[in-house]
């Protein structure tokens, strides 16, 4: 694809990553002549201003697609599994923000500081991760290309609005039924479709998403997965545990990983990551200083601190990794891949 002006179309526009996806396109001077802005029917006549212009939202129908040259998509899996193949066959790259194509086979899967060259195998759709697995995977590749990763513990410490707006609202609401002392309403999490709901306000759940027949969730499996095939490594040991908090927004992760290499060091590891693109060292304990989602929300970096050596295995590290789940977890990392097909 040509660095040219470009006809593009965001697909969920209303929703709390399409608005990001508009204003990384206008911040970050992305080349587009035109932007459609598309969502459902009842979003239809919406107006949304980024950049001092003002767009109008239309309902998202085959035909939105003719002309257009990137789609974005971050509507939910099930409308990505009914247009993104409309808007290919159109003529249009498509960069679904979804899990409805992430692990098919022919389906680059891209974070761009991690596997760019995934990009030139792309039939037309590319998909972007799991956010908890963007940030990760990020903060990890540094250390991998120097020393080597053979195993991944990862738990997560995800924010409400990795759940969509509702969650937030929900968060909202619970909060002030328990600072009150009334009853606290409970319909969303940990997953809509569970069969208990639970409140978040006050609350850790772990569980994000469904139990499979295995007993992970299936956001527990989709960062073991997607972890593998980004790295190209089905034979990485990667394993999640993954909890909800009752943090807005910023995802927040403790790893353990162990290395290949034994004589490797703390301040080596920490220099790794501090010559990464997009990934910020914050690790002084004697300050304080570490990465905290509060901190991180609005910021485009990755996050890394706690950074040190397991006390009994000389390959193994723990650190803590945070980042903002609607940018680079998100509509940031999806602008960068258009990024990386126009060079």
């Amino acid at each position: 694809m040509k660095n040219e002006n470009l006809n593009v179309a965001i697909v969920g526009a209303t929703g709390a990553v399409g608005t990001q996806i508009l204003a990384k396109l206008v911040e970050r001077n992305f080349p587009a002549k035109s932007i459609k802005l598309l969502a459902s029917k009842r979003s239809a006549g919406v107006e949304i201003t980024a950049g001092g212009q003002t767009y109008i939202v239309e309902e998202t129908v085959p035909e939105s697609f003719e002309g257009v040259d990137i789609a974005f998509f971050s509507a939910g899996g099930s409308i990505s599994q009914k247009f993104a193949h409309e808007a290919v066959k159109r003529g249009a790259v498509v960069i679904d923000n979804t899990s409805a194509f992430r692990m098919d086979e022919g389906t680059p899967l891209v974070v761009p500081e991690v596997n760019p060259n995934a990009l030139q195998e792309h039939s037309g759709i590319i998909a972007n991760p799991n956010c908890s697995t963007i940030q990760m995977v990020a903060a990890l590749q540094p250390i991998k290309e120097k020393f080597g990763i053979k195993r991944i513990i990862v738990s997560t410490y995800q924010a409400v609005s990795g759940a969509g707006a509702e969650a937030i609202d929900e968060l909202e609401q619970q909060s002030k039924q328990f600072a009150e002392r009334a009853h606290i309403k409970a319909e969303l999490l940990p997953s809509a479709s569970a069969e208990r709901h639970y409140p978040i306000a006050f609350n850790a759940i772990p569980q994000i998403d469904v139990f499979d027949e295995s007993g992970y969730t299936l956001e527990e499996l989709k960062m073991m997965n997607e972890t593998k095939k980004i790295f190209g490594d089905q034979q990485m040991a990667v394993t999640a545990t993954c909890v909800r908090l009752p943090v807005v927004t910023g995802h927040s992760e403790s790893v353990y990983i162990e290395t290949d290499d034994e004589t490797a060091t703390v301040a080596q590891v920490r220099a790794a990551l501090a010559s990464a693109p997009g990934v910020v060292v914050l690790d002084d304990p004697s300050e304080q200083l570490y990465p905290m989602p509060l901190f991180a929300e609005g910021k485009d970096e990755v996050f890394v601190g706690r950074i040190r050596k397991d006390p009994k295995d000389p390959a193994g590290f723990h650190m803590w990794i945070v980042s903002d789940n609607l940018l680079k977890g998100a509509a940031l990392n999806s602008v960068q891949i258009a990024e990386e097909l126009i060079k």
